[in-house]
């Protein structure tokens, strides 16, 4: 007795290329952080420019972009995927409990 196979048809499936998503070299989550820093530096400028005047204005605008995007550049030379690593030796008692 042989018995029948069932066969699916196949379709073809886009895995993409596997790299993160980038613009203007600016990779992954680094683009919000991007996005959130030109935000935040609009936001300064009007804020210090109805209270204190134009150059504090730009005073803040520049402020706040430079110092975005230095945190940018740091952060992304650590890598998109960098996290804490604890160093030293930990022993655990119990790691289920009973």
């Amino acid at each position: 007795m042989k018995r029948e196979e069932t066969r699916y048809p196949d379709y073809p499936l886009f895995k993409g290329l596997q790299r993160p998503l980038e613009l203007m070299g600016i990779q992954g989550r680094y683009i919000y952080w991007a996005a959130s820093a030109a935000g935040g530096a609009i936001v300064g400028f009007i804020v210090a420019y109805c209270l204190f005047g134009f150059i504090a204005g730009l005073i803040m605008l520049s402020a706040v972009l430079s110092s975005g995007i230095s945190l940018i550049i740091i952060k992304q030379r650590h890598g998109l995927h960098s996290k804490h690593i604890d160093r030293g030796v930990f022993v655990y008692a119990c790691s289920k409990k009973k």
